[in-house]
């Protein structure tokens, strides 16, 4: 409803909004150099096991703050021809179209270390909601309620609804990890997205929820 929107919350203070950004800048830097030697190592592993045939890297168009679209940069995760039909789908538990060593950096969270470049670049932030595909986002905002309200903030390589909610793959799913998105662009703030941050290490470290 419109009280809903109108309430408190939903608008970040610009000083809020400028140290979050310093966050994601200095995180970012410090994943980026840590991380160098495992993203090495998944590049020369991907390359060994599609033969030095297919790409390392996944590059797809999705959905940014306030609907500008942009190419995220992943590892990729399953076989090139995972939509030869050209549809759009979702990745499902299990999904068989993942490589075996997709399997392994997905559990890992390795397959997302490319979008700190996103990040360094301000297309994503290190917390927010998970950026959708485009054709993603035009039949959940035809059918779900409030659904372009989780473009108001950048979406995020971690955020409340990928640690609290599983990976989803169908639309109700999305309904529900919405309210989480809601959540989190409602109450958007520095102590949020420490919070975040410190959870997302410790599913990274006892993999935790890892799908």
């Amino acid at each position: 409803s419109w009280i809903f929107l109108t309430d408190r919350g939903f608008r970040i203070s610009l000083p809020a909004r400028i140290a979050k950004r310093v966050l994601d800048l200095a995180t970012a830097s410090i994943l980026l150099a840590l991380g160098s030697p495992i993203m090495l190592g998944v590049s020369f592993a991907s390359l060994i096991e599609s033969r030095f045939r297919d790409p390392i890297f996944y590059h797809q168009v999705r959905v940014g703050q306030h609907g500008k679209l942009f190419r995220i940069h992943k590892f990729r995760s399953m076989r090139v021809d995972a939509e030869a039909d050209g549809r759009a789908q979702w990745a499902a538990y299990d999904d068989s179209r993942i490589t075996p060593l997709g399997d392994f950096i997905r559990k890992a969270r390795f397959d997302e270390l490319p979008q700190l470049f996103n990040v360094l670049k301000g297309e994503m932030s290190l917390v927010g909601p998970r950026p959708e595909r485009p054709e993603f986002v035009q039949r959940l905002s035809a059918s779900i309620p409030y659904y372009g309200e989780r473009h108001r903030e950048k979406p995020g390589v971690t955020g409340w609804a990928q640690l609290l909610y599983y990976y989803g793959s169908d639309e109700e799913d999305a309904r529900h990890k919405l309210e989480y998105d809601l959540y989190y662009v409602k109450h958007v703030g520095l102590m949020l997205d420490l919070v975040i941050l410190l959870q997302t290490v410790e599913v990274v470290v006892f993999g935790k929820g890892a799908r």
